[in-house]
C-alpha cells in the first residue's frame, strides 16, 4: 500500500468511526503518539481502543490531507478536519509524522493538532 491509499484508508476510517479499519492500518507492534503531552497507544488494542473513545462523539467529521513529504519510510503530512464533537462545531488541524514498514504499513505515527471552536475552511496555500 502506498502513502496515498494509506491516508485514503485512514480518512476513511476517520470520517466513518471505524476503529477496525484504523487499526489494520498500522503493525501488531505500532506505537501511536496522539500528543506529544500523552503516552503512546500501543499496538493494534492500545490503537483500536484510542480510535474508539477519540471518536466515540464526533460527527459530521470531513477529514482532508495536503500533499504528503516522502522521504524514503518517513511521511509528513498535514491535514484538516471540521466535525462535530459532543455537538459542539469544531476545526481541528494538525500534522502527521509517519514511519512505514516495508509493507506499506504504519510503524509509528506521531501528530501535532490545535482545536477551533468552529468550523473554519483551511486558509489559502493549505496543504500545498
Amino acid at each position: 500500500m502506498g502513502v496515498d491509499e494509506w491516508l485514503e484508508h485512514y480518512r476513511v476510517a476517520w470520517e466513518e468511526r471505524d476503529p477496525d479499519r484504523a487499526a489494520a492500518l498500522f503493525t501488531e507492534d505500532a506505537v501511536y503518539w496522539s500528543s506529544p503531552f500523552r503516552e503512546p497507544h500501543r499496538g493494534w488494542q492500545g490503537i483500536h481502543a484510542y480510535w474508539t473513545r477519540a471518536t466515540g462523539s464526533q460527527n459530521d467529521t470531513s477529514v482532508r490531507f495536503g500533499r504528503p513529504i516522502v522521504e524514503k519510510n518517513r511521511v509528513a503530512v498535514e491535514w484538516w478536519t471540521t466535525m462535530r464533537d459532543d455537538g459542539a462545531e469544531i476545526t481541528l488541524p494538525g500534522i502527521l509524522f509517519l514511519r512505514f514498514a516495508p509493507d506499506g504499513r504504519c510503524e509509528e505515527l506521531r501528530e501535532t493538532w490545535m482545536v477551533a471552536e468552529e468550523r473554519r475552511e483551511p486558509h489559502a496555500g493549505w496543504g500545498a
